[in-house]
């Protein structure tokens, strides 16, 4: 049985209004939490709490400090968004132009690439229709990361007010305004990639191929605005991060988020621009290119004569469960259908087999997950041993946390192996491809838990600034804790996804660009493939050193305040926020654009100096190389960060030995924390942009670098 295109029609849609409803009714709830109301005793505060802290003026300084994170994030954004709206427009004219080149700039319709006898869109059109796809993309990312800013400062000082009465009552605040999040993107993104699938298939009919291959600009201008969203933000946060901690922490001997801290704003801010923003507009992303190589993928090859039911995609990516996703494969998919294999003979698929490689991606994506909280949450072993390296000293923290980091990447590893396997095994390029829309199938939940620890790490800030008790930092500290793991967990799901999308999308170029076969005894292919292997570390280290350069400036400005402000360090004197919040913003816009451009311009580069079977190999070994060492990364980084809060937080005999804060195995701890931020936040998450925008950019363009590419092998 095969649900009907009016059923298609009426669920998709249907399912993306009931997830937004979901998220306002979240909103609704939290928004009932005033801020900067001063408390009354019959609402359940007091006026003076426990430790004699005036919960009246509290709420005052809750309420500016909320609102000064919230206009340093704002302000970031907007300025960056300017910058890349420039972009948008720029790249939007390399799309048109190259594309339109491929049929000489003509108005004609031209015989379809896989039938001859049919008549398909000229190749102004089709440039237009990915132009335009490039650009909703982008608008939608955008919009993915600025609604993600927003909802996080607005829930930030809230949940900082709902911590005076529990841990739990504030966990549910930091959750719900997660979801919010979560459930609202994850409803737009659908709801806006099904209307364009709509809008264009008035103009392109039944020419699937050429539809889904202008859809997949959509999936690359969301990659785009989400790779310099992920790269300047994380530049952005990372820099505040470590002028905080090396000055305020180890040399000053403060508490983490005190307001004498310069950089205390900045890092809050940072959470929101570059934990928040960018976390959004890269698993939106995720989403939007999954959803993409599915149905290129399946365009390309044969369903028979109703190809209506591809867009059963779309309602896979939007179902929770392994039972609801088998009931679609069963009534959603014909019985059994072909699937052509480039290079192979046909492959005869059945619906449940789409069951098993939906569902692989879903169970390795949860493995992942577990394997992630296990390395990285302090409540195991991984991370206590990180933090018992740091009795004797910084260096043998780092020795243990690479270590770590390098061990938790053989189980996930293993799980996307096995899935890719099983998924190619069933139904070729096509079961990889809805393999990542399982592992996306919870991408409302993961951005739910992952904008959940930015959150909490915020709320703990604003805590601090605002003088409340030490009980309510404890609780802070605590969700903050969790959601360094719940972040790394994201993380997780992010770069597995990113994975399985980019072999797919690697299929779909593969078939694009006319290329029989990858043969990497080949020279074309083995150059490729080694210098692509090589890219993330170049790309990592452009990264890497950016946050490196931007906290040194941030540091010598941190020293500078608390050198020449008297009064300063007696809490007597307000530091200059506005001048690190500055700091922050022009170095993380300054030092964006160079790894954003290496990733932009390397597949266009190679794809047309070099040809097609070079950008191939190339791709195949970014992919190789880069999950590896962003799997790596994140979970290092989230390691030394809990084996920190490890010791700060005392809860065990073993971690009161370690303790207390400003010990020496509490500052090496912190050191090891520093070194991994740029790693966790920057690095890391932005890899999995690369794989994928790498991939999604070469199958946008292989027309053109199937007529014209390989310039310099013809001379």
């Amino acid at each position: 049985m095969v649900l009907g295109t009016t059923f298609v029609l009426a669920f998709v849609p249907a399912s993306a209004v009931v997830g937004i409803l979901f998220a306002l009714s979240q909103w609704y709830i939290v928004s009932k939490i005033s801020v900067g109301r001063k408390p009354v005793s019959n609402n359940g505060y007091m006026h003076v709490d426990e430790d004699g802290i005036d919960n009246s003026s509290v709420d005052e300084k809750v309420a500016e400090i909320q609102s000064a994170i919230s206009e340093g994030s704002e302000a970031f954004l907007t300025t960056m968004y300017t910058y890349l709206a420039i972009f948008m427009g720029l790249f939007s004219v390399i799309i048109f132009v190259f594309l339109a080149s491929v049929g000489g700039f003509s108005f004609d319709r031209q015989p379809c690439d896989y039938d001859q006898t049919k008549s398909c869109p000229s190749s102004i059109a089709s440039a237009f229709f990915s132009t335009v796809a490039f650009i909703l993309g982008a608008l939608t990312s955008t919009l993915s990361g600025y609604l993600g800013m927003k909802i996080a400062t607005y829930a930030n000082a809230r949940t900082t007010l709902e911590a005076r009465k529990g841990v739990g009552k504030a966990f549910a605040i930091a959750f719900r305004s997660g979801a919010v999040m979560g459930f609202l993107l994850a409803a737009n993104g659908l709801l806006v990639l099904f209307l364009t699938i709509l809008v264009f298939k008035l103009y392109f009919g039944d020419d699937w191929v050429g539809l889904y291959e202008a859809i997949t600009g959509y999936g690359l201008g969301g990659s785009s605005v989400a790779l310099f969203g992920r790269v300047g933000g994380g530049i952005y946060t990372k820099a505040a991060d470590v002028g905080a901690d090396l000055v305020g922490k180890v040399e000053q001997n403060i508490p983490e988020d005190d307001p004498r801290n310069p950089a205390v704003i900045a890092d809050n801010v940072g959470d929101n621009v570059g934990d928040i923003a960018g976390m959004g507009a890269d698993l939106f992303g995720s989403f939007a290119e999954s959803t993409c190589a599915a149905l290129v993928v399946s365009s390309i090859s044969s369903f028979g004569n109703d190809k209506n039911f591809v867009a059963m995609q779309l309602v896979i990516s939007t179902v929770l469960m392994t039972v609801a996703i088998f009931l679609i494969s069963w009534f959603g998919l014909p019985e059994t259908f072909t699937i052509n294999v480039v290079g192979h003979e046909a492959k005869v698929v059945k619906n449940w087999h789409i069951f098993f490689c939906v569902g692989s991606g879903l169970w390795a994506g949860l493995i992942i997950g577990f394997v992630t909280e296990y390395f990285t949450s302090n409540a195991y072993t991984p991370v206590q041993d990180v933090a018992d390296s740091c009795r004797t000293g910084a260096a043998t923290n780092i020795i243990f946390g690479l270590a770590l980091g390098y061990k938790s990447v053989i189980v996930p590893v293993f799980a996307i192996a096995v899935a890719i396997y099983l998924s190619f095994s069933l139904a070729a390029m096509y079961g990889i491809a809805v393999a990542a829309l399982g592992m996306l199938s919870t991408l409302a939940t993961g951005l739910a838990i992952d904008a959940y620890g930015p959150i909490s790490d915020n709320a703990g800030g604003i805590a601090e600034m605002a003088g409340m008790s030490h009980e309510v930092r404890e609780r802070t500290d605590a969700l903050d804790a969790a959601g360094n793991t719940t972040a790394a967990i994201g993380k997780g799901f992010a770069i597995g996804s990113a994975a399985l999308v980019s072999l797919a999308l690697f299929g779909a170029y593969v078939s694009r660009a006319g290329i029989a076969s990858v043969d990497v005894i080949q020279p074309k292919e083995f150059v490729g493939l080694i210098v692509g292997a090589m890219l993330p570390y170049w790309f990592s280290a452009m990264t890497m050193k950016s946050v490196g350069k931007a906290a040194l400036a941030m540091v010598e400005e941190v020293r500078r305040q608390f050198r020449t402000i008297p009064g300063l360090m007696e809490g007597t004197t307000k530091p200059d926020y506005k001048r690190c919040v500055k700091i922050s913003t022009d170095a993380s816009l300054k030092e964006m654009i160079p790894p954003g451009a290496l990733v932009m311009l390397t597949p266009l580069i190679v794809g047309t100096l070099f040809g097609v079977e070079t950008l191939a190999g190339l791709l195949a070994g970014a992919l190789v190389s880069g999950v590896q060492i962003a799997i790596s990364a994140s979970n290092t980084g989230g390691a030394w960060d809990n084996a920190k809060k490890y010791i700060e937080a005392g809860a065990s005999e073993h971690a009161k030995s370690l303790g207390p804060k400003g010990s020496d195995a509490h500052k090496a701890a912190v050191i090891g924390d520093t070194v991994g931020d740029p790693l966790k936040d920057t690095s890391g998450p932005s890899l999995n942009i690369l794989i994928k925008l790498m991939a999604v950019e070469s199958l946008v363009f292989a027309p053109f670098f199937a007529a014209n590419g390989g310039w310099l092998f013809r001379q």
